[in-house]
Order: structure tokens, then sequence, then C-alpha cells
């Protein structure tokens, strides 16, 4: 058969010059495993292969052949309206059309809408089955915990067409690592909350690291590890093992507890130059960052900020995650608190997020249980700067106001200049491209809440007293997907929600979760869990 597998990393055809640089060199190192797993395991079967990832540079249409048996989509949720406008392309042609990924996880019901296959988790054996014609028209997942995935060498041919420029890596190439699945943690926004952690077999790490110091020796490589080492000693002896080239370096993402100081130095070592810790609120989750449970906030701050300046001393680039509006959040204290910790910490890129219910989350279920969900609102707003919940302790107007207060300090003028004056060269051009990015998002917040303030109707719907979704929003999904939006009509929009415990999924079984976190280091989703930034 000829088989296409497309990985959409961005929902939209960028068009500034600033998300051009940005989308080239780093968002399109976005590239998961998973899909290019899923490639080469077809191409080990026999079958022709097209491999794309679509970062918002070309027709996504365009990057595979109109004349394919069966396609493979992976997409986030928020890109899930490109992707559902495809599969409609895809079925006219009597393509057969499967879809997985972060988005096909949380929310599987809505996919089978415009999907024949829909996959929460697999493997290769499942592969082998859609592929042998069954099954269709259901929602499926494999029943073994995933063991191996294609070794980099395998992986080579979808990297280069992810990763490379004209067949070679250019400075921000990062090739994909995978050493482990799953999270210690139980984080309740977190798609990881109910995968334990699994280390995969560290031979094919120690394969993979010696493939790349022998043919790619000045390369990036980054884990996507949904938490980097919980098996620390385990992981660091294997990158202790294979030497690296002094111009080679990874990223990774952890928990801060796990960046103990009598681990750093062998962190350094072994040349790992960028981390993305959790932070996430300063009044919660507070085990992830090794901080006692009844430590006050401000307690909090000073030892997160004394934590990230040690780190500092080893590993040059840091991110900071964090979510605002979670209900443990109120009056001004969590701004003051983030803009605190900027201001003490320029040298950290901070990722700001608004809650997002995904669904099979605890916090999914909470919210729809409490009926705090807006249930009109398309899946395609599943991310920042868009609301998509009421907050508890802020009306959507104080909000948005609040987010206001925070992405303008965040991105000011005053902050740049620290920022840059604290960060080593290698990371300061990136910090410049991710500053000038998020002018937009504040453009858009001020553009909201405006509404909210003068559209009675529009802030009805955000207050969750109207299901009518405000022409704003229509206007928005249509501007984002171009010349694919007369494909979805105004009823296709309207997003399939449902209870985990009650959803009508088709599962044959379970497994731990490979493919719902992004690496959060260079600029997600929404990642994971879907990390936006």
């Amino acid at each position: 058969m000829r088989i296409g597998v497309l990985e959409l990393i961005r929902q939209e055809k960028t068009s500034r010059w600033t998300h051009k640089a940005y989308d080239y060199l780093v968002i399109r190192q976005y590239a998961s495993i998973m899909p290019q797993a899923i490639s080469v395991w077809c191409r080990e079967m026999g079958h022709e292969v097209f491999y794309a990832t679509y970062f918002g540079h070309k027709d996504p249409k365009g990057l595979l052949p109109n004349d394919l048996d069966m396609v493979f989509i992976s997409t986030y949720t928020q890109a899930s309206a490109l992707a559902y406008a495809l599969a409609k392309l895809y079925r006219q042609e009597k393509t057969l059309t499967v879809i997985g990924g972060p988005h096909a996880k949380a929310f599987p019901d809505d996919c089978l809408r415009f999907f024949d296959v829909v996959v929460r988790e697999c493997d290769k054996s499942l592969i082998a089955d859609i592929l042998s014609g069954t099954p269709r028209g259901e929602i499926i997942t494999s029943g073994r915990t995933l063991q191996d995935i294609p070794s980099v060498e395998e992986r080579m041919p979808e990297i280069k067409t992810s990763a490379f420029w004209r067949g070679k890596p250019y400075p921000s190439t990062c090739i994909p690592l995978l050493a482990s699945i799953g999270c210690p943690y139980t984080c309740n926004f977190c798609t990881d909350w109910n995968n334990s952690y699994t280390l995969l077999p560290l031979d094919r790490l120690e394969a993979d690291l010696r493939f790349i110091m022998q043919n790619y020796p000045r390369v990036y490589f980054g884990f996507h590890d949904p938490n980097f080492a919980v098996k620390f000693d385990q992981v660091m002896a294997i990158l202790e093992r294979v030497p690296h080239h002094p111009r080679s370096g990874y990223l990774m993402e952890s928990s801060l507890s796990i960046l103990r100081e009598s681990r750093l130095e062998r962190l350094r070592n072994t040349g790992c130059f960028y981390v993305a810790p959790g932070v996430e609120s300063w009044a919660a989750y507070s085990n992830k960052s090794g901080v006692s449970s009844t430590a006050s906030a401000w307690r909090k701050l000073d030892q997160v900020v004394e934590h990230f300046k040690l780190i500092r001393e080893y590993v040059p680039g840091n991110t900071a995650n964090f979510i605002f509006g979670l209900d443990v959040d109120e009056g001004d204290e969590p701004v003051e608190l983030t803009k605190e910790f900027l201001s003490r910490a320029p040298f950290v890129w901070p990722a700001i997020n608004i809650p997002v219910p995904f669904g099979g989350t605890p916090l999914y279920d909470q919210y729809l249980d409490e009926g705090r969900i807006l249930m009109s609102m398309p899946f395609a707003f599943y991310y920042t700067p868009y609301l998509v919940t009421t907050i508890k302790n802020y009306s959507p107007a104080t909000y948005y106001e609040k987010l206001i207060e925070l992405f303008s300090y965040k991105n000011s003028r005053s902050m740049l200049l620290k920022r840059l004056q604290a960060t080593p060269g290698k990371i300061r051009f990136t910090y410049l491209l991710r500053t000038f990015s998020q002018q937009p998002i504040l453009k858009t917040f001020r553009g909201i809440l405006e509404l909210m303030k003068t559209d009675r109707q529009f802030r009805a719907f955000h207050e969750g007293e109207s299901l009518d979704l405000p022409e704003f929003y229509h206007r928005q999904y249509e501007r984002l997907l171009g010349p694919y939006a007369p494909l979805l009509s105004r009823e296709d929009r309207h997003p399939v929600l449902l209870r985990t415990q009650n959803s009508s999924l088709a599962e044959t079984h379970r497994e731990e979760n490979v493919h719902s976190r992004r690496l959060n280091v260079m600029t997600p989703v929404l990642g994971q869990h879907d990390r936006p930034e």
C-alpha cells in the first residue's frame, strides 16, 4: 500500500517573519517520535511510506501525495480542526484515515466523527492490525506496555525530513530520543497522571547515543520523556559511558525535585544544556518542586528561585512552566509572585499557560462535573490565549486583565534586556525570537478583554450563561483554517465532550502513554500534557 504519515505541529499557516523564523528554527524540532516510529514500522512491513511534518510553512495537504491508500495523522488538540478538514479531503479521495497523538487520546469520540480509525495508544503489533484491514469505525488501543521504539538509525529518514535542512543538520537541529515513558507524579491537569514511570531498554539508548556521536557529533539531541531520568543513576550511567562532543548537548524536561545539587554536575558533564522543570503553581504541586507542602507561597518562591540559580551554574538554559488560573489561584498574589520570580530569575524563560481540561485527566472530569467547561467552544481554541472554562476565583474580564499584566511584564523591554544580559549566547537568540512571537498573544488578550467589556453576549458565553458560540470565535476558526474553512460546518465545530468513565470508547486494552507530551524546552503545548508554548 501507499501510506502517508503526517504530523501537525502548527494549527495554521504563519505569515509574520518572526513566526516563520521561529517555526523553521524551533517549532519544526517538535516532531514527535511515535509518528516516526509508525513510518518505520510501515516501511518494515513492505509498504511505500511518505512521511511529513507540518509546522505552518506550506499547504499541509501538499506535503503528501494524493493517491494514498491510507493516511496516519498525528495532532495536538489545538490543530484538531486542520486534522478534521484534511480527513474530509482524504475521505473524498477514498483514502482510509487514521488519527493518533495527544488529541486522539484526549478526545477520541470527537475524532471518530471524521476519521475511520482512532488510535489512543499503539505499538507495532497494533499498526500491523490496522494495515491488515481491521478494525474500521472504532476507537482502539493496544494491550501491551510499549517495550521499544525504532532506533535513531532506523528513524533517520524521518529525522532528516522533520529536523534537517536539505538533508543536513543546521544549528538548531535536535534529534529526538526517548528513554522512558510515564511519570511518577499525578498532576490532575496532565495526560500522564495515571501512567506509571517505565524505563525503556537502556541498550537501545546507548546504541542511539553512539550512532549520534559517530555520525552527527555536533548535533543536539532532546529527550521526549515526560519526566527525564527518574531512574537517574541508570540513565546517567549510559550517558557517561558514551563520550560526547563538546559542541553537542541535550535538552530534557524534568521535575525540580530530580535536579538536586548532587546530580547537576553529572548533567553538565554529559552535555545537558537545557532543562524545563514544571513549577506549575505557587500554591500547589510543591512535591514536584521539592518544596514542603506546608511552605507558604512566598517561601516556595524563595526556594524555587535559589534552585534555578543553582541549576544555572551547571545548565545554562532553563524554562519554568506555570499555569495561572487554577482553583488555588486567587487575588493579586499569584501574579505578583510570578512577576517577582521573573525579576529575580531573568535567565529563566517563563512558559505561562491557561488551564486546559484535556480529556482523560482528573481536571477534565472535575470541570465537566461542575459545569465549568464552555461546551460549545471548538477544540481548536484549547490553548493559550483562549479561555475554554470558567475560572473559580476570577471573572473572565478580571482573569484577562491579570493575564495582560503578566504577559506585559514578561515581554516588556526592560525584562527582555534583563533576560538577554543574563543569558549565554546560544540561548539568547531563542529567547529573543520567543519574546517577539508573544506579541500577537498580548494583542489577542486585549481584544478578548475589550469584547468582555463591550459585548454582552460574548461576556455571557464566557460566564457560562450562554451556549451560543460568539461570532468572534467563528471568525477566528475560519481564519485559522484559511482555505480549508469551508470543509467544516458550524455543526462540525461543536465538540463532543463525554465524561471519561462514561465514554463510549470501544477500547480493547490499555497501555502506558508515550505520545501525550512534547518536550517544552526550546520554545508546547501543550506538549504536554499539551503545552501551548
